[in-house]
């Protein structure tokens, strides 16, 4: 999966170790008072750091102020996990100041990539495990309900049932663990061209392990932009794999950047899932058209013109 600025995720989550605690804590001064506003949006649309750096600056509170000022009510972070406890302690007071429901992080940035599911090895089942013991912790801090979870690669030499049922048992483990915290790791399918030799690419798939553990702490994320290259069909199958759905991410087709930009009907969709009675997080996860102040404000004009409210 690829980061908001055209990265993969690998590589994303493995930078954001590297961050330090940026600015001090903001005060609603310079990113507030660039805020043009126009109400709350209705749909919890959730940008992530980064996204209106030009606007804001690059201190993350400013940032949170700033989207909040812009009617935003969510946010997400896919590294959270990589901050400091300091940092993480910071921004989650300063979201719940500003009312911002927490989104996603990723849950197993070490084991996303590799045949960490669909082997059965000990070895990667106690890796996995322990983050899900460190996930929680930051779930916590940070207020989060929902942790992101990438089942890692297939293995050439097992057949695909074998690999789902070794990911189901896995799973289930980690849901002994999540429950009692009601933290829910949310499995996240990619697309095989960006992605190939992924154990989890398609809805259908994400629905049957989501069945066969049958628990609360396990849903789907599902990432329009990814399942519109896999699958495509977005409505129906959205409909299909409805009550194990939790979360969206959003992003148009082709080129990965914000509503309006592709070809997905992102107006009928938002409007679609409203329509459902989905009041959760709709995670922004996408580059900008453009670059600069003029394409945050476009990516803002982007969501005003698809927002389910509007």
């Amino acid at each position: 999966m690829e980061s908001a600025q055209g990265m993969t995720r690998r590589d994303f989550v493995a930078g954001v170790g590297a961050l330090g605690v940026a600015g001090v804590v903001g005060t609603g001064g310079a990113s507030s008072s660039r805020a043009v506003g126009g109400g709350r949006f209705a749909a919890h649309f959730a940008p992530h750091f980064g996204m209106f750096r030009h606007l804001a600056g690059d201190d993350p509170v400013a940032q949170l102020e700033f989207a909040a000022g812009e009617g935003f009510t969510g946010w997400e972070d896919n590294g959270m996990a990589g901050r400091s406890v300091e940092e993480q302690e910071r921004l989650a007071s300063a979201m719940s100041r500003l009312n911002l429901r927490m989104g996603v992080f990723v849950l197993n940035p070490s084991t996303a990539w590799g045949p960490s599911f669909s082997r059965n090895d000990a070895g990667d089942r106690e890796k996995f495990l322990a983050e899900c013991r460190a996930g929680v912790e930051v779930a916590k801090r940070v207020n989060a309900t929902w942790a992101t979870v990438v089942l890692g690669t297939r293995e050439p030499r097992l057949d695909l049932g074998y690999q789902t049922a070794y990911a189901v048992d896995q799973l289930r483990r980690a849901c002994e663990m999540l429950e009692p915290h009601g933290v829910v790791m949310v499995l996240e399918p990619l697309n095989p061209r960006d992605h190939p030799n992924m154990l989890l690419a398609e809805m259908g798939h994400a629905y049957e392990i989501c069945r066969a553990v049958d628990s609360p702490s396990c849903k789907i994320l599902c990432d329009m932009y990814h399942q519109q290259i896999t699958e495509g069909n977005l409505i129906p199958n959205i409909n299909r794999c409805w009550e194990e759905i939790a979360y969206f991410q959003i992003g148009d087709n082709p080129g990965r950047k914000e509503p309006t930009t592709g070809e997905i009907n992102y107006a009928n969709v938002f409007r679609h899932i409203k329509d459902k009675g989905f009041d959760g997080v709709l995670g922004m996860e996408h580059g900008l058209s453009r670059e600069g102040e003029e394409g945050e404000r476009a990516l803002i004009a982007a969501y005003r013109s698809c927002d389910p409210g509007a």
